[in-house]
C-alpha cells in the first residue's frame, strides 16, 4: 500500500497551503481581514476571520487550486489580487475564460502536469464537484486531486455535496488525505439547501475513502456556515471515524502521512 507525505498550513476559511514533493499549492485563496461584508445582487456575504498567514509571506506559489471564482468566500479581493504571483491557476474553464492571464481550465477528470524548478512533477486532476442540491447548484465547481508517481493522491473537494460525483472520486483514487470542504454553508436568499458537505455527508466521504486522514476546511470564518467544528466533531465520534479526523490549527504547518 503506498503512502502519501505532505504539510500543510491553515491560512483560514478554504484557504490551506500544501507542500507535496517539494511544490507548493494553495487553495481557493482569501485573505481579506474579518469583518469585511461583500454586496452582491441577491446577498450579503459576512467574513468574520482574518487570515492567519499574512500573504505576502507566502514564498513561491507553484499553483492555486481555485474550485470557483465567482464567490467571494472562495476568492475575496485580497485572494484575487495573488493570483498573478502564483506561477499557475487551475480552475473550471469558465473561470480560466475570466480570470485570463495564468489561468489553466481543468474540466473533471482532465490531468495535467505541475513541475518544480527542479525538475519535481506530480499530476493534478479535476474532479467532479456539485455546489449545492441538483436544482439549485451554484457552480460551476471543480475539486482536485494531486497524485504522485505511485498513484497516492491528495484530494481537495472544494464546494460540493456529497453526490454521486464525489463518490465517483473514491472509487478512481487513492486518496490518502482529504481535504473536506464541510460546514454545510447556507444562504437564505437562494433557499434553504446545503450548499457544502454536511458532517453527515463528511462521515459518507470519509467511509468510501478508508485509507484516508480527513482534514475539515472552510467550516468557520464566514457568518453563512450552519455547522461548525464542534457539530463536526460530534458526528465524526458519534461514526467511530473521530481518529482520522485532524483538525488544523490556524497559522501552523502540520506533517500529514496516510
Amino acid at each position: 500500500m503506498t503512502s502519501l507525505s505532505l504539510t500543510a498550513t491553515y491560512v483560514g476559511g478554504p484557504t490551506a497551503i500544501l507542500d507535496v514533493a517539494g511544490l507548493r499549492f494553495i487553495t481557493d485563496p482569501t485573505f481579506d481581514t474579518g469583518g469585511t461584508a461583500y454586496e452582491t445582487p441577491v446577498y450579503v456575504l459576512h467574513k468574520q476571520a482574518s487570515p492567519a498567514v499574512d500573504e505576502n509571506v507566502l514564498g513561491n506559489i507553484d499553483a492555486v487550486l481555485l474550485s470557483h471564482d465567482h464567490h467571494f468566500d472562495n476568492l475575496d479581493r485580497a485572494g484575487r489580487a495573488m493570483l498573478p504571483r502564483a506561477g499557475r491557476v487551475f480552475v473550471p474553464p469558465v473561470g480560466a475564460e475570466r480570470l485570463g492571464s495564468n489561468a489553466t481550465g481543468l474540466s473533471p477528470w482532465e490531468t495535467v502536469t505541475v513541475s518544480g524548478a527542479a525538475g519535481q512533477r506530480l499530476s493534478l486532476t479535476g474532479t467532479p464537484a456539485r455546489h449545492g442540491p441538483v436544482d439549485g447548484d451554484r457552480g460551476p465547481v471543480t475539486g482536485f486531486l494531486i497524485s504522485d508517481e505511485r498513484g497516492a493522491a491528495a484530494y481537495v473537494s472544494g464546494d460540493t455535496v456529497w453526490y454521486e460525483g464525489v463518490a465517483e472520486v473514491t472509487r478512481r483514487a487513492d486518496v490518502r488525505v482529504a481535504f473536506l470542504f464541510l460546514g454545510a454553508a447556507r444562504v437564505r436568499e437562494v433557499g434553504p439547501a446545503h450548499l457544502t458537505m454536511t458532517a453527515d455527508e463528511g462521515v459518507l466521504a470519509a467511509r468510501a475513502m478508508p485509507n484516508a486522514a480527513i482534514v475539515p476546511l472552510h467550516y468557520e470564518g464566514w457568518q453563512h456556515f450552519s455547522e461548525g467544528r464542534a457539530e463536526i466533531d460530534r458526528v465524526f465520534t458519534d461514526a467511530g471515524l473521530r481518529g482520522r479526523v485532524h483538525w488544523l490549527a490556524p497559522g501552523r504547518s502540520v506533517s500529514l502521512t496516510a
